[in-house]
């Protein structure tokens, strides 16, 4: 194979592209858009955030808010869309999990953790490649 078709293949599969495309945000960046998907769920809800009885994740402008977070195996977790216009989807990829239906503004995904302990990539089905929408998760053991 032909180093162009190297590349070109590299890039089909996915292994080059969210390197190039991605935005890079500064982490104060990312910090501020976070703070505004807080405000538009308190908004939304009524609700902030911490106050829910499960963990819930934001999505909004192709980030997961927080980005890196834990949580035990059994854990359910909530994704909620806070974004006008765009549709998420949630994908444990390397861990072979389905990707989830999308999810619209102002709707929810929900699932419990069946993952075994460690750290997990988070994907967005369709902004992981293109736009960076990667979030980390830590599973720490069962819940008691």
């Amino acid at each position: 194979m032909t180093p162009r078709l190297a590349l070109l293949a590299a890039c089909l599969a996915g292994t080059i592209a969210p390197a190039l495309a991605a935005p890079k945000l500064t982490d104060a960046e990312r910090a501020e858009i976070c703070a505004e998907a807080e405000a538009r769920y308190k908004e939304t809800t009524g609700r902030a955030v911490g106050d829910e009885p499960v963990k819930t994740i934001l999505t909004y402008k192709n980030l997961f808010c927080p980005m890196n977070f834990e949580v035990k195996a059994g854990d359910k977790l909530r994704f909620f869309n806070v974004d006008k216009r765009t549709s998420h989807s949630v994908w444990f990829r390397a861990a072979g999990k389905p990707e989830s239906e999308r999810f619209f503004p102002n709707e929810t995904y929900e699932t419990t953790v069946d993952l075994p302990e460690g750290d997990h990539e988070l994907l967005c089905g369709p902004h992981w490649a293109n736009e960076g929408m990667i979030g980390r998760v830590t599973v720490q053991g069962a819940k008691p």
